[in-house]
């Protein structure tokens, strides 16, 4: 009999998260969307009447900030109890009414952006003048009026509000079919033992040192994916006209160009990554030829692509242990920043094991006022160590920024969110080189530093051309098919990986299985937040007065532009060469990985 996963009711309490520092019950609950529906209805009386007077301005800046704050606690309370059971369905009519909610409430307070940017700027801005009180609202207006060629009328603005109900169909559709509705099917472990291939277990299974274990499980899953392909292609192709849709509507050059304009960052950042990357697969293709040789195979295939490159090293590791190893790792950050991870390990703000129709992967989400929480799907793999401090990165991106910045700049933005995450684990990878001697156990972590540069920089850019492809191909009037999905993907892939793999047809049908397909082209982030993390990590270990200027980072939230707030830890994202920079240390971890085996 294979091994099952656990049942929600079945999970140690003290290995999950608890949301009572959001809410202490459902009643309290019920009673803040109540409350949410009343602070709507006082901003309301302010339609029409905005910026009539400095005081009425700042009174509907407050109650939006009240709105919006609680209205996060809301949705954040309710996504989490859906997330950790996405098979009950009692959670899944909770987390759907509060989607409706906030559609609703964005519907009914968009005239408040609409009728400051229908105002004129010099009055505005005396407003400031006259009211001290607004002063902290500065940069929030001046990216109202940045926005100006880009908003609609108020009718249409509430239009496009409304909308969103309708249009976010794809991704919850995707979350459902992928966590809750699919069978994977089972297949026999290193042991000889049944076990059921699930979202969570892939990863492990197509990471065994057993070739026949990673084979059986890389086919049997995407056997599952094959089944479902005009599915998730109807899927994506409904998330891509619904991005066209909203470019289109508010006179964007492209979809591309939507996504990152509110993120204040240049289309040129996004292209002259794909551009970079393409001008150094040479390094890429290098390491697959390094994995052929380690793993001693005929032929590679892209289930060779995670097991580790060297045996005989431990790589499980307890909950526990990993834990331990994080604090470690962390200590050049300071005294306070121990202190707040300590708290979080501590104090429940982490959702540890599986279980049975939990969401797969892992994420760390802030609540103003409250503390940010971590989803994880532990499992013993040093990419789960890796991944608990990746995480916790985020939590203390957001603590930082929570408790510096007032709500309104509170939310880091994108394109920054992933610097503070992956300069952890590479301050994790640091400190585990500095503390072996043992020849084999070095290579396994220079392996895994190979594989941070193959996952987070190349995969992840692939992504990103992948998605940019897509859409383009949308744009131009062509139609997302199962068929010509498949085709652009493998085509991708095999310029990634080069000549040197075999490729089978499995591969394919990959991008189905990317929940950062709908997330609006995210995944870019990753390969530029590592190039920048490279270089601060390093600074961090070799300054520690720098770690008080990556704190002022951290601390910053949206109160400036990712690009400025980069240039405080001294990274020009404008300049390529920062990935180049980054590559050219790739090539140094391959070269002392090449003398140890």
């Amino acid at each position: 009999m294979a091994k099952q996963l656990p049942k929600r009711s079945e999970v140690k309490v003290e290995d999950t998260w608890d949301l009572t520092a959001l809410f202490e019950n459902e009643d309290a609950f019920e009673n803040a969307i109540k409350k949410v529906q009343d602070l709507v209805e006082e901003v309301c009386k302010y339609e029409g009447k905005e910026c009539d007077s400095a005081e009425n301005l700042l009174a509907c800046a407050k109650l939006s900030d009240e709105i919006f704050s609680l209205l996060e606690r809301v949705y954040s309370y309710a996504s989490k109890l859906y997330d950790v059971d996405t098979g009950d369905s009692s959670a899944l009519a909770r987390i759907s009414k509060v989607k409706m909610l906030y559609v609703k409430i964005m519907e009914k307070t968009a005239f408040l952006t609409s009728e400051i940017g229908d105002a004129d700027e010099e009055l505005i801005y005396s407003f400031l003048d006259r009211n001290k009180e607004l002063e902290v609202y500065r940069r929030d207006l001046s990216l109202i009026f940045r926005n100006k060629p880009h908003k609609l009328s108020k009718e249409m603005e509430q239009l496009l509000a409304a909308s969103q109900n309708a249009t976010d169909v794809q991704s919850e559709a995707f979350s459902v079919l992928s966590n809750a509705d699919m069978e994977f099917g089972e297949i026999k472990d290193s042991d000889g033992e049944m076990v059921k291939i699930s979202q969570g277990r892939y990863i492990s299974l197509v990471s065994e040192a057993d070739r026949r274990v990673r084979e059986d499980a890389y086919k049997t899953y995407y056997a599952s994916y094959k089944k479902l392909r005009n599915t998730f292609a109807s899927l994506y192709y409904g998330q891509v006209k619904k991005l066209c849709f909203y470019a289109n509507a508010r006179k964007y050059d492209s979809t591309l160009d939507a996504a990152l304009f509110n993120n204040e960052i240049p289309v040129s950042v996004y292209e002259n990554l794909i551009e970079a990357v393409h001008q150094n697969l040479d390094k890429l293709h290098r390491y697959v030829d390094i994995r052929k040789k380690c793993l001693g195979v005929d032929t590679f295939k892209m289930y060779d692509i995670y097991p580790p490159m060297v045996k005989d090293v431990k790589v499980k590791y307890t909950y526990e242990e990993g834990k331990a190893i994080i604090m470690e790792a962390l200590k050049p950050m300071g005294e306070e920043y121990l202190k707040v991870v300590q708290e979080a390990f501590d104090n429940r703000w982490i959702d540890v094991y599986e279980n049975e129709n939990k969401r797969s992967g892992a994420y760390s989400s802030t609540v103003f006022g409250v503390h940010p929480y971590m989803l994880l799907n532990f499992d013993g793999k040093l990419d789960d160590v890796f991944t608990v401090i990746h995480e916790m990165g985020h939590s203390m991106h957001s603590y930082y920024s929570d408790k510096t910045q007032p709500f309104v700049y509170s939310d880091y933005k994108i394109f920054v969110a992933e610097v503070a995450s992956t300069c952890n684990e590479i301050l994790l990878l640091k400190y585990m080189l500095s503390k072996t001697t043992d020849k084999n156990e070095r290579a396994y972590l220079l392996n895994h530093y190979m594989d941070m540069f193959k996952g987070t920089l190349f995969r992840q850019t692939q992504f990103a051309e992948f998605e940019l492809t897509t859409n383009k191909m949308v744009e131009n009037g062509q139609p997302l098919t199962a068929e010509s999905l498949c085709k652009t993907y493998d085509d991708i892939n095999r310029k990634y990986y080069g000549d040197n793999v075999e490729y089978d047809e499995e591969i394919s049908y990959e991008w189905e299985r990317i929940p950062h397909f709908y997330y609006n082209f995210y995944v870019y982030q990753y390969a530029t937040s590592f190039c920048a993390s490279v270089a601060i990590a390093e600074k961090i270990l070799s300054d520690p007065s720098f770690v008080s200027k990556y704190i002022d980072f951290l601390s910053g939230g949206c109160s400036a532009s990712p690009i400025d707030l980069l240039k405080k830890v001294d990274v020009n994202v404008e300049n390529p060469e920062y990935i180049n920079t980054a590559l050219k240390v790739m090539d140094e971890v391959m070269d002392e990985f090449e003398k140890l085996i």
